[in-house]
C-alpha cells in the first residue's frame, strides 16, 4: 500500500516537471530519481511506466526516459450514424440492446479524491493478503506448464479443492473454474432460462445479479427475505405463480441484508424448488468473510442436494483482491454441460497463471492465517460502525447486524428518500450506497448499505459516520 501511494505521488510529481523539458528533452535517471525523490527503484519504475501509458514519456533501452513528442490532432468523425444501427429493428429483439449497467457500477464506482468509502464491494488494500497474493503468483510462474493451455474446465488440482470446500457428496468432476464470481452468475442464468423467462429472486438482492438477468432478457420477480433468508412460503406462491425454473439465492450473510438462511428454511427451499421442477442458482460469495463471533457456518446448499437442484456459485475473490477473479460453478446432472459449453463459448477457459496461483494461495500457510486475521479484522470494524451509528445516527434503524460480509442495511426514517441522502452525503464526503437498486420492482422502504471494509481502518469508519451525520442533518431535519 505504501509502494503504491510514492509511486502515485511521484507520478504526479513529474508530471509536473514534465512541463520544463522540451520533447525529446531526457528526464533525470532512475537511479537520479530514486535520491533525489528517497524513493525505492520499483517506485520509479511504476510512476514511468504509469508515464509511457499516458504518452507523456518514451523509454529508450540503454538510453533513458525521454519527455514524449506532442500528438497531433486528428479530426473529429461523424458517429451519428451508429444512432440508427444500434437501434434498427429494436422492436423485434427478444433481449434488449441496450444494457443498464447501472446496478453493476453502483457497486464498482470509487468515489472521487478525499471521499471516504462507505459503499466497496471489495477489501481495503491494507486488508488483501497481498504478500501471500505476490508470493502466489511468483511461484506459479515458475510451475512447468504454468503458461500453457489449461484443461477447458480447470485445473483438476483446483477443481478437488473447490469441491472439498463445498463438501458433501460434490467432486470434482462437477465443478468448473470460472472468471470470478459475476461471470459465472452470467453463465448460469444464460444457461438455465431462455430470454423472456421470468427468474425469482430475493428481495432485496445484489444489483448485479439484477444487472446479467435483465441482460440475458429475463424477468426478474422479487420474493421478500427476512432475518432468516427468504421467506418459504412466498416462494412456493411464486415458483405457482409465474411458472418459473430459476431461483437465485444468497443463504449466507446476503447482499444487502445480511441474513442467514434459517436451518428449518433450507430443506424448505429445495423441497419447493424440486417440486416445481427448478434450479436454485446459490450464490455463496462470501462465505469465507465471516467474522470471529461468528460460530460455525452452514453447510453450502450444494452440499445438501442429492438432486442437482443447487447451482453453486463460489468464489476466491471477496476474500483476496477484486482482481483475484477466481471463482467455481458446481452442478450435477445434465446441466453441467450445458454450464461447460456456455463458459468455453464465452471465455474459451480461466488463465493458467491464475488457476496455478489460486492453488499455491490457498494451499500454503498464509491463506488461514490471513482468514483468521481477517475475521478478527471484520468484527471489529462490523462493531465500530453499529456503535458509531447508534450512538451518532440512531434514526438509522439497524434490526440485524450480521456476523459475516463487509456491510450493514440500515433503515431509514419513513419518507427518506434514499438518492438524495446519498447525493447529501458525497457532499459531506462520504461514499454510501442507495437501498433502490437492489430491489427488482418498488421498495417497500428506503434502505443505505454502508460498508466497511473499502476503508482504511476504523478512524475512517468514525470520520465516514461523523460526515454522514451532517447528511443526515440536511436531508432529515432540513433547516429553514
Amino acid at each position: 500500500m505504501q509502494e503504491r501511494s510514492s509511486a502515485v505521488e511521484l507520478t504526479e510529481q513529474l508530471r509536473r516537471d514534465l512541463d520544463r523539458y522540451s520533447p525529446g528533452g531526457k528526464l533525470p535517471s532512475s537511479r537520479a530519481l530514486v535520491e533525489r525523490f528517497r524513493v525505492s527503484p520499483v517506485t520509479v519504475s511504476r510512476a514511468l511506466a504509469q508515464l509511457v501509458a499516458e504518452g507523456l514519456v518514451v523509454t529508450r533501452p540503454g538510453a533513458g526516459a525521454f519527455k514524449a513528442p506532442p500528438r497531433t490532432a486528428e479530426p473529429a468523425g461523424d458517429t451519428s450514424w451508429q444512432e440508427v444501427a444500434l437501434s434498427a429493428d429494436g422492436a423485434l429483439d427478444v433481449v434488449p440492446r441496450t444494457v443498464d449497467a447501472s446496478g453493476v457500477t453502483v457497486c464498482l464506482a470509487a468515489p472521487p479524491p478525499g471521499v471516504l468509502e462507505l459503499s466497496g464491494g471489495y477489501l481495503h488494500a491494507s486488508l488483501e493478503p497481498e504478500r501471500a497474493m505476490a508470493a502466489a503468483l511468483a511461484r506459479a510462474g515458475r510451475r512447468p506448464g504454468a503458461w500453457g493451455r489449461p484443461p477447458l474446465e480447470g485445473l483438476p488440482e483446483l477443481r478437488e479443492w473447490f469441491a472439498r470446500d463445498i463438501g458433501g457428496a460434490v467432486t470434482a468432476a462437477e465443478v468448473l473454474i470460472a472468471s470470478g464470481g459475476q461471470s459465472a452468475l452470467a453463465t448460469a442464468l444464460r444457461a438455465l432460462a431462455p430470454p423472456g423467462a421470468p427468474v425469482l429472486v430475493e428481495s432485496p438482492t445484489y444489483p448485479g445479479m439484477l444487472a446479467i438477468a435483465r441482460a440475458t432478457g429475463l424477468r426478474p420477480v422479487p420474493v421478500p427475505v427476512d432475518p432468516d433468508g427468504v421467506k418459504p412460503a412466498l416462494l412456493a406462491d411464486a415458483f405457482r405463480a409465474t411458472g418459473a425454473r430459476v431461483f437465485v439465492c444468497q443463504p449466507l450473510f446476503q447482499n444487502p441484508t445480511g441474513a442467514v438462511l434459517a436451518p428449518e428454511r433450507r430443506a424448505e427451499v429445495l423441497r419447493i424448488a424440486r417440486e416445481a421442477g427448478a434450479f436454485v442458482i446459490e450464490d455463496d460469495y462470501v462465505r469465507r468473510l465471516v467474522h470471529a463471533d461468528a460460530g460455525p457456518l452452514p453447510r453450502p446448499l450444494a452440499a445438501d442436494d442429492p438432486d442437482g437442484v443447487v447451482v453453486h456459485v463460489g468464489s476466491l475473490t471477496k476474500a483476496t483482491s477484486p482482481s483475484f477473479r477466481v471463482a467455481a460453478l458446481a452442478a450435477r446432472g445434465p446441466v453441467l454441460e450445458r454450464l461447460r459449453a456456455i463458459q468455453i463459448v464465452d471465455t474459451f477457459f480461466v488463465p493458467r497463471p491464475l488457476q496455478e496461483a489460486a492453488l499455491e494461495l490457498v494451499g500454503s500457510p498464509a491463506w488461514p492465517r490471513h482468514l483468521r486475521n481477517l475475521a478478527a479484522e471484520l468484527r471489529t470494524r462490523r462493531d465500530t460502525l453499529t456503535g458509531a451509528l447508534a450512538h451518532h445516527i440512531p434514526e438509522l434503524a439497524l434490526p440485524h447486524i450480521p456476523s459475516g460480509g463487509y456491510h450493514l442495511w440500515p433503515r431509514l426514517p419513513d419518507g427518506t428518500d434514499d438518492t438524495t441522502l446519498t447525493a447529501a452525503a458525497l457532499r459531506a464526503g462520504v461514499a454510501i450506497t442507495p437501498g433502490r437498486p437492489y430491489f427488482s420492482a418498488e421498495a417497500p422502504a428506503a434502505h443505505v448499505r454502508l460498508s466497511f471494509a473499502a476503508v482504511a481502518g476504523t478512524g475512517e469508519i468514525l470520520e465516514g459516520v461523523r460526515r454522514l451525520r451532517a447528511a443526515c442533518d440536511e436531508v432529515l431535519r432540513p433547516r429553514p
